[in-house]
């Protein structure tokens, strides 16, 4: 996989995709809650490409954040760019892989679907975006993985939380314990991945080995409530403290 460099910034960045692609810059809810600086621009202005994966870092451990699987959970997407700017300039103790927005034409729209189909329910699929995706965490041999959502009241989960399996990767567990603990989002696990959430993309992960969790915090669909971006990008800086990634 090649990654471009951008001038004098220590960061690069790969379209792993050019069917996604969307002007996410139209999602007007979505730029207020945007500060403005050059890398975001850069990395907006690629969303219109399709799905950037963005690379800091190098070395091991190699983790994963992903947001925006479904488009319409905003607070994720505005927390992972937060994340790429404060990590941007820290010794990484290992390698950042970020999808600030895995599907930019469904961000663009403010849509959980994308051609019609759910991506996290379509994590088994081949040929879907996040069955690609889980090929490429798979080809760069990715440690573990934290993909980030948001869920309205009164829907499931309704409330700040993290999922996670015991098996077949009981790392997956031991992270989103961690992240329970340090930040106040519910633990919910499984005993086995895959038996609820058929082609959920943390439970393909888990399947193929890749410890993953997913993290939810409250807000509306297609709008930012207040605090939501920050208590997503906690969840965040949760799961890289786990290895100790920032020093």
């Amino acid at each position: 996989m090649i990654f471009s460099n951008l001038n004098n910034i220590n960061v690069e960045f790969n379209i792993i995709s050019y069917e996604t692609g969307g002007k996410v810059e139209k999602n007007d809810v979505l730029m207020k809650n945007i500060p403005k600086t050059d890398l975001n621009e850069t990395i907006i202005k690629k969303a219109s490409k399709g799905t950037t994966l963005i690379k800091l870092g190098k070395k091991s451990p190699k983790l994963m954040i992903t947001a925006g699987i479904h488009g319409d959970e905003l607070p994720p997407q505005i927390a992972s760019l937060n994340i790429i700017n404060k990590v941007l300039n820290c010794n990484l103790r290992g390698t950042l892989y970020v999808i600030p927005f895995a599907i930019p034409y469904a961000t663009m729209e403010n849509s959980r679907r994308f051609n019609g189909t759910d991506m996290n329910r379509a994590a088994a699929k081949a040929g879907c975006l996040s069955n690609n995706l889980l090929k490429i965490i798979k080809m760069l041999k990715i440690d573990a993985v934290a993909d980030f959502h948001s869920t309205k009241l009164r829907s499931n989960p309704g409330r700040q939380s993290v999922f996670c399996s015991k098996k077949p990767c009981i790392k997956s567990f031991k992270i989103a314990q961690h992240i329970s603990e340090n930040t106040p989002s519910e633990l919910i696990f499984y005993k086995n991945a895959g038996l609820y959430y058929k082609g959920a993309f943390e439970d393909e992960c888990n399947l193929a080995g890749i410890p993953a969790v997913t993290c939810e915090v409250v807000s509306e669909n297609g709008v930012v409530d207040p605090g939501s971006p920050k208590k997503s990008y906690n969840q965040m800086m949760s799961f890289l403290n786990y290895f100790n990634m920032i020093r």
